[in-house]
């Protein structure tokens, strides 16, 4: 048995916040503790690093400081943005929703929601790999579209969508039907490693989560392009010129715009690092363990993630294994903990609910080493042999 360590690879559920950022933070809890709106000087430096930080955010995305809307986090950015986007603009120009069957809870709950006000919601497909096809979306479109929500990479298994394609398709569908249909992108799981310029995404409405690039927790933004219709969903005080109500999170704010310049900073760096480790232990997984199946696209996947499916044996009970190991990984998404259901992602992408029951994705970080790899890859089949010699979900009678 090789020696105990503590092995963190859950980075697509949360990260640490990084030293740099809580520095940054820090003297907003204390000494710079005032309320943005205040007319006073200990107000009016809050007001300074909330407005410093939107224009950080702001060149980061490709975008104005004004398109910049700071949210508690991307689950609210993704409900004001879809809601507030259908709840205007369908009002006057349809009731059609597009999006997929991988996107996130916070997406499909919120168009579950919006189907109760009489919107109709198009969920499409996705292949074997978790790809959508944008003439799928082309096809989709109606002269009741008014809003499609396509994810940039899956929180799950890692696949990068074609999301600047499928911003090319909505556009030229709008003009030919002579008016704007709002594109909203779900980036949470891309910021640390892709490219968020929202031209070149061709996007109208991007939603982000500071925690998931080493920013602090309860901080988020929803990037809205000028001139879409948009009804405020939090109402109250005019912070965020009106569009969302309630006191500033000052502190959380900087910290998400620090870890933002970070993340591009060390971007480059930071995914050839991981994907060589990433590479190295999906290499050894397949070799080592038999009755695997590798989840999402080969290649077009984030370079920290890696995601199987282990037949005959729970994922859950996987990750209680590991965890007595040391080993922190995931079944899938965070937010999904607890459920006794197999991934919908998996589903969705054609794998067979009993082979979904075994999903364990392991997401890699900076500050993951080759010896982290040799520790979990010593572990790892020893594990899943016990478990399938008492696993209650049948193996081959030859094996």
């Amino acid at each position: 048995m090789p020696e105990m360590r503590n092995v963190y690879l859950d980075h697509a559920a949360t990260t640490p916040v990084h030293p740099k950022v809580v520095e940054a933070m820090l003297p907003y809890f204390t000494e710079k503790f005032g309320n943005p709106s205040a007319a006073y000087r200990l107000g009016q430096e809050a007001h300074e690093a909330v407005a410093s930080s939107r224009e950080l955010v702001a060149d980061v995305l490709g975008c104005t400081p004004r398109e910049v809307i700071f949210t508690s986090g991307a689950t609210e950015a993704i409900n004001n943005g879809l809601k507030g986007v259908a709840f205007a603009w369908g009002q006057v120009s349809g009731n059609h929703i597009i999006t997929s069957v991988i996107e996130h809870h916070a997406v499909l709950e919120t168009c579950r929601f919006l189907k109760r006000f009489g919107f109709e919601v198009t969920v499409l497909p996705v292949d074997g790999s978790g790809l959508i096809d944008p003439a799928d979306v082309g096809r989709a479109i109606t002269d009741r579209t008014v809003l499609v929500s396509i994810m940039l990479a899956n929180n799950e298994v890692g696949t990068i969508e074609p999301v600047a394609e499928i911003g090319r398709v909505v556009r030229e569908r709008s003009r030919s039907l002579g008016r704007k249909i709002v594109f909203h992108t779900d980036a949470v799981q891309a910021a640390e490693w892709l490219d968020l310029n929202v031209d070149r995404l061709e996007v109208d409405m991007l939603s982000l989560s500071a925690h998931k690039f080493f920013g602090p927790k309860g901080t988020g933004v929803l990037y809205l392009r000028r001139g879409v219709p948009f009804l405020a969903q939090q109402c109250g005080g005019a912070q965020e010129e009106g569009r969302r109500a309630g006191t500033e999170n000052v502190a959380g704010i900087v910290g998400l715009a620090q870890a933002l310049r970070l993340a591009v900073e060390h971007r480059e760096s930071n995914a050839a690092h991981c994907s060589k480790l990433r590479d190295r232990f999906v290499r050894e997984v397949e070799s080592r363990i038999p009755d695997v199946v590798f989840t999402g696209h080969r290649t077009l996947r984030l370079p920290n993630s890696a995601s199987f499916c282990f037949k005959y044996v729970d994922g859950g009970a996987i990750l209680l294994h590991l965890d007595f190991l040391g080993i922190a990984a995931s079944s899938g998404s965070a937010c999904s903990t607890g459920s006794t259901e197999p991934s919908h992602v998996l589903t969705g992408m054609g794998i067979p609910a009993e082979v979904a029951r075994g999903s364990v994705r392991f997401s890699f970080g900076p500050g993951n080493t080759e010896e982290d790899v040799d520790y979990v890859l010593s572990v790892l089949p020893d594990v899943i042999t016990r478990l399938r010699a008492i696993s209650p979900f049948g193996r081959p009678v030859n094996r």
